[in-house]
């Protein structure tokens, strides 16, 4: 029996765990808003935008990475394959570049070209396909093809992660509110790409008996608040038009017992929600932050019709300078969605 230490595994992991001791905590911040907080509504963000590869899906590509390294499956020289819409195939191609290894993202065309810069900066190349749907036959294929390890992020995002601890977002979110007028929150609202976060999120909730809902908005063309209503694994559709939430098909990592209510945000909502809420922070976040923020509005707003206390947070999933010739430009909202003022006075009641 070889008993020799595999030294590049050893060092693999080393590096991964530095990088994370590198890394302070996400920002918890408060949103002001009088309509609310006179009510006993408290509402907060997660900033997830501050991670070094600059979105929530850090988290979920250090641990995808790990998983991948103790279960033997990647190894030195190993090329790293991804189906992704965007900002996993940025952290993951961060840490692909921290190990030395090489990178293949396979998204949709249309991926905003900020998101393919950054994939190219940390030495990673892009593989277009037409569609979401074709993304994960063809991530498949490449790794087949050059002998390397498809992350699967879709199948793997749930299991990779340590839901009882470990420093996971969950805990990191109940250690920050412990000093708050309202400490456990009534809802955790959390988009759903994977799944991965609802299900660290939900189960944690869970394993320590917090009184906490999940919330799970879901835009437009997705399947997932279909399928939490129906329990029907085989639905598709077309697919959502917000980057990094939403999917045309059930995913593996999606586990419907884990959420508590979904919610349906159309496209413009979420357009909107981003519009309104960059113009609280005074800084730019994305759209499917605008999605989140839809849905909190929603809540606090039922929480105060029928006389609620209570918290409820959300996640600041990425930063806005992604989607600046996209998401933020007028035009091609328009163009792409339609007409952006009806949503905007929908969002700017739900604040009155």
């Amino acid at each position: 029996m070889n008993t020799r230490p595999n030294a590049w595994l050893h060092r693999a992991v080393e590096l991964i765990e530095a990088d994370y001791q590198r890394s302070a905590d996400t920002h918890l911040i408060t949103l002001a808003l009088p309509a609310f907080s006179s009510h006993g509504i408290d509402l907060y963000l997660k900033d997830e935008s501050t991670h070094p590869s600059g979105s929530l899906k850090h988290r979920l590509a250090r641990s995808l990475f790990l998983y991948a390294l103790c279960n033997g499956w990647l190894h030195e020289g190993s090329t790293v394959v991804e189906a992704s819409s965007g900002s996993t195939a940025v952290s993951e191609a961060y840490f692909a570049r921290l190990l030395g290894l090489p990178f293949i993202a396979v998204m949709p065309r249309g991926t905003s070209a900020q998101k393919v810069a950054q994939i190219a900066s940390y030495g990673g190349r892009c593989h277009w396909v037409e569609s979401a749907a074709q993304v994960y036959a063809e991530a498949a294929a490449l790794a087949e093809q050059t002998g390397g390890h498809y992350m699967d992020q879709f199948t793997y995002a749930e299991r990779a992660t340590d839901w009882r601890g470990n420093n996971n977002i969950a805990q990191s979110i109940f250690s920050q509110m412990a000093r708050e007028r309202f400490a456990v929150p009534s809802w955790i609202v959390v988009g759903a790409g994977t799944g991965g976060t609802s299900a660290t999120i939900g189960r944690y909730v869970r394993y320590q008996r917090h009184d906490t809902g999940i919330c799970v908005p879901d835009p437009q063309g997705s399947v997932f608040a279909e399928y939490h209503r129906s329990g029907d694994p085989g639905l598709t559709g077309p697919g959502s038009s917000i980057e990094g939430i939403g999917r045309p098909r059930v995913e593996a990592s999606f586990i419907r017992t884990l959420i508590d209510r979904m919610m349906v945000v159309a496209d413009l909502d979420s357009v909107a929600g981003m519009r309104v809420l960059s113009d609280l922070l005074g800084r730019k976040v994305g759209p499917s932050t605008g999605t989140h923020f839809v849905c909190m509005l929603r809540l606090a707003s039922e929480m105060r019709e029928r006389a609620q206390q209570g918290s409820i947070l959300s996640l600041l999933c990425d930063a806005g300078e992604r989607y600046l010739p996209t998401y933020h430009d007028a035009q091609w909202v328009t163009h792409t969605f339609g007409d952006c003022n009806p949503a905007m006075g929908r969002v700017k009641r739900l604040l009155a």
